[in-house]
């Protein structure tokens, strides 16, 4: 094997998709790619940006965790909503915010979302939809509010409202049916909202709370659990069986009597105090 070269450009390794490949023609049953879940919008409105997100994470079946983060840190007038699989969510945005970090400190000016988007998509579109990570961006800058969608495979949407996740199109019913130029911060807060939670209430891979996020050109405001739908509450009836409920056929009550000169200490010799 190929000793690995200290300058090779820093990323993920997808080397083994060709053994893989090459097991696979010859009839041996790869793992099935694990099903996810989200439901992640965005919309423009009269000062900004707003996001959203549900906070369920998934494992096939399992919710992994009831309250994830799924908006993500690029830069202070920059976030990212992440669906798909978490990890690659996770460090991407990580990897192009530090990358923005970096051109900021470089440049000396303040970030634009176009240039996180080119990013974002030159990198996943590297990796040929390898990276399960469908992004959410948006933000506001010198040429004002910025909103995109940015795909698994590299493509990018410039839209005033975009949705992405399992959960996307009811989501998009929504805004396809509520949004309108020009909205409030309220109204938009209140719409993305309301997107949010028809996805959880109708995408099983969305779920428990709403995430918002709004971005002017004064500064970011991150509403964490911003809305708790699904809180559980005090149940109706106890379900304790009473005692003697069932029954008991036999009971036998044996006492165990152990002589003390009977019993052996456990242990070597004792320790010599003098």
């Amino acid at each position: 094997m190929a000793a690995t070269s200290a300058y090779n450009s820093p990323g993920f390794d997808f080397s083994n998709t060709y053994r893989n490949q090459f097991l696979a023609d010859r009839g041996v049953p790869l793992p099935k790619a694990t099903s996810t879940g989200t439901t992640i919008v965005g919309c423009l409105f009269k000062d900004g940006i707003v996001l959203g997100a549900d906070t369920r994470a998934t494992e096939g079946p399992i919710v992994a965790d009831k309250n994830c983060e799924k908006i993500h840190f690029i830069s202070d007038n920059i976030r990212c909503c992440g669906a798909g699989t978490a990890a690659d969510t996770e460090f991407t945005t990580a990897l192009i915010s530090s990358n923005i970090e970096m051109h900021a400190l470089t440049t000396g000016r303040k970030p634009r979302v176009v240039t996180a988007m080119t990013m974002l998509k030159q990198m996943l579109f590297r990796y040929q939809g390898n990276i399960g990570a469908a992004l959410v961006l948006g933000g506001v800058d010198i040429t004002g509010p910025q909103l995109f969608t940015i795909h698994p495979h590299g493509s990018t949407d410039k839209l005033p409202y975009v949705t992405m996740g399992s959960g996307s199109l009811a989501a998009m019913a929504i805004f396809e049916s509520q949004w309108k130029p020009d909205m409030e911060r309220e109204e938009a807060l209140h719409l993305v909202t309301l997107a949010i939670s028809a996805g959880i209430f109708n995408d099983l891979g969305s779920g428990s709370n709403v995430d918002a996020c709004v971005i002017t050109a004064s500064g970011t405001e991150m509403l964490r659990n911003f809305v708790k739908p699904n809180e559980r509450v005090e149940k109706e009836r106890r379900y304790v069986f009473r005692r003697g409920t069932t029954a008991i056929k036999e009971e036998k009550v044996r006492r165990w009597v152990v002589d003390e000169e009977e019993v052996t200490p456990v242990g070597g010799e004792e320790m010599d105090t003098s």
